[in-house]
């Protein structure tokens, strides 16, 4: 039998529910990758062993008395970013501010999936509170591609990608600000599947910026993340910016063929500092979709490049507000020894904080001010609506949009945080569909000459992930690259 580790989350959900796999087994054996592969890689910030064999005993008499027989993922162990809450189970956001935080309640995401019987096994490192493109900046210290542990797995979900292309997590989920899950599941050659916005509740969420993040999947096939994001999709009332639809079938878009689909490529991505060996695969990957049947067309999108600048005005001034509840006053870190209020406020922030986290809060604080307020923040809003216009333009007469998912493969561990303008940069092709709220996936498309992976990213309408999920899947079967096969 297939080492199980190796295995795919859809198809170790199958072989429990044939019986040719126990629980228990599954997650002993994903207990002993992590005890393996953890010294080298630093995927988890808490790993879950008591919790998870105690989930796995329950999880197999529900199975044995054919109470999941609906659920595809039943007795799979699951990676969970550790900015997603968990009920009884530290939940850290990577920073020094909520280092002994414990949750007294589950996110609504977390509920689903112990509802499909799917074993929580840990809460994977990330960037401090989600602000950063390498997984650098946790309090915990940084997560290593398990391509090269010389290199960054991306951020800010980096220890969620890290540990599904490590064989130490079947699947994991994470938060999608402007790029998070796209941008270390190109690094790590792993999928990764943001969806559109208001899809998946965002409860239990804790928040970089609300109208920007939201939970996605990430996964070693497309039919494990159209499966898990069938599992935790669907209306919850306690999301405000939850849509009324009950339950999303992704796994109907899991079907071959592709012929008469339109997809659409922006000619910009050309000019946006795109690395050579990158911009070769994703040319041989639109060849490919044209010989799969689907009809390809090159165009203009306005306002594309102003996405990056409105996105940290617009992300940041949205962190300055959330953050602020951080005063050491409610919960989370307080300092020591202060003087009065204020000066418990400034020393608790200025010790609590990494670099990073201040950097934007700092920023945010400044355009949102009423010195910068119109110049900076209500400008920005407006970009953000022409960037809506352009994707909506753009889908009148295209299925799906392509394009590389970042501009080059992982950098090297050290090489980002010294100028944080290139670490911006990584995210050039993410951000905007943030802004727009779009769902989108990002699939491996080749290795360059080091050998690292690089990311071809599938843009839908909103709703529209079946159609992304329909065209990953088909380039998926025709041999593009997925990390299940590799060893590390």
């Amino acid at each position: 039998m297939k080492e199980i580790t190796k295995m795919t989350a859809l198809a170790l959900g199958q072989m429990i529910k044939k019986k040719e796999i126990k629980v228990f087994e599954a997650v002993l054996a994903q207990l002993e990758a992590i005890k393996q592969r953890e010294p080298s890689y630093h995927c988890y910030i808490t790993v879950l062993e008591e919790e998870a064999l105690q989930m796995a005993k329950k999880v197999q008499e529900q199975i044995d008395a054919g109470l999941l027989e609906d659920s595809p993922l039943a007795g799979v162990p699951v990676a969970i970013k550790d900015n997603i809450c968990t009920k009884g189970i530290k939940t850290t956001c990577a920073s020094k501010m909520l280092a002994d935080y414990v949750p007294s309640y589950d996110a609504t995401v977390i509920e689903r999936l112990k509802a499909g019987g799917a074993i929580i096994i840990g809460k994977s490192n990330m960037d401090e509170f989600s602000m950063g493109s390498t997984t650098e900046t946790s309090y915990y210290g940084a997560t290593k591609n398990p391509w090269d542990k010389e290199r960054v797995p991306g951020g800010s979900s980096g220890g969620s990608a890290a540990a599904v292309a490590a064989g130490e997590a079947f699947f994991a989920l994470a938060s999608d600000t402007g790029g998070s899950i796209r941008q270390p599941a190109a690094y790590c050659g792993v999928i990764g599947l943001k969806p559109t916005y208001g899809t998946v509740s965002r409860y239990g969420l804790i928040a970089y910026a609300s109208s920007l993040d939201q939970i996605g999947t990430m996964g070693k096939s497309v039919s494990d993340c159209a499966s898990s994001l069938e599992l935790i999709s669907g209306y919850d009332p306690k999301d405000s910016t939850s849509i009324k639809e009950s339950h999303f079938q992704y796994r109907d878009a899991l079907v071959e063929g592709l012929k008469g689909m339109k997809i659409g490529v922006p000619k910009g991505i050309w000019k946006a500092g795109l690395d050579p060996e990158n911009a070769h695969a994703i040319q041989e990957a639109i060849g490919l979709f044209r010989n799969m049947g689907a009809h390809i067309e090159e165009f203009e999108m306005e306002s594309m490049e102003y996405a990056g600048p409105s996105y940290n005005i617009i992300a940041c001034a949205e962190a300055s507000s959330n953050l602020s509840r951080y005063d050491g006053v409610k919960y989370g870190f307080r300092s020591m020894e202060y003087e009065d209020l204020e000066d418990l406020y400034i020393k608790t922030r200025s010790e609590a904080f990494g670099e990073e986290v201040k950097r934007r809060i700092m920023l945010g604080t400044l355009v949102l001010s009423s010195d910068y307020y119109e110049s900076y923040y209500k400008k920005a809003l407006k970009v953000r609506s022409l960037i809506n216009r352009s994707f909506q333009k753009a889908f009148e007469k295209c299925d799906i949009l392509l394009t590389p998912t970042t501009p080059t493969t992982a950098p090297k561990l050290g090489t980002s945080l010294s100028d944080p303008l290139k670490m911006y940069h990584t995210d050039t092709y993410n951000v905007a569909i943030n802004l727009a709220g779009l769902p989108a996936l990002s699939i491996p498309c080749g290795l360059d000459s080091k050998g690292l992976p690089m990311g071809l990213q599938l843009i839908g309408k909103h709703f529209g992930e079946k159609d992304i999920i329909r065209a990953a899947y088909n380039f998926e079967q025709s041999g593009s690259l997925v990390s299940n096969g590799n060893e590390f």
